[in-house]
């Protein structure tokens, strides 16, 4: 639970930061006690898509499992990335063509 404060407050962050000429084109959202989706877009294309559910609810081992993606555009190179993630009781796990792998 504590991952998904911290993962809303950092994606609020990225949101609120300076970014002239640019406006949230899509929003979708649906907000549930024991699961949420989320879908936006920018003017500029960038977008990101999540889900998430409550695994295990009401044991010991309760977790939110989440699954998205977000991409986005360089703006110098015009280069489109994409990561596409889980994000679960093992971690943050971010996939990608331009990220290492181990």
């Amino acid at each position: 639970m504590k991952f998904i404060i911290l993962f809303a407050a950092l994606f609020a962050v990225a949101l609120a930061a300076p970014r002239p000429d640019v406006e949230i084109v899509k929003s979708d959202s649906d907000v549930g006690p024991e699961k949420f989706n989320f879908d936006w877009e920018t003017s500029d294309g960038s977008t990101h898509k999540a889900n998430g559910d409550l695994k295990d609810a009401g044991s010991d081992h309760e977790a939110i499992v989440v699954h998205g993606s977000y991409s986005w555009t360089d703006e110098k190179t015009g280069e489109k990335f994409t990561v596409t993630y889980v994000a679960d009781e093992n971690g943050f796990q971010p996939t990608g063509a331009h990220l290492p792998v181990a």
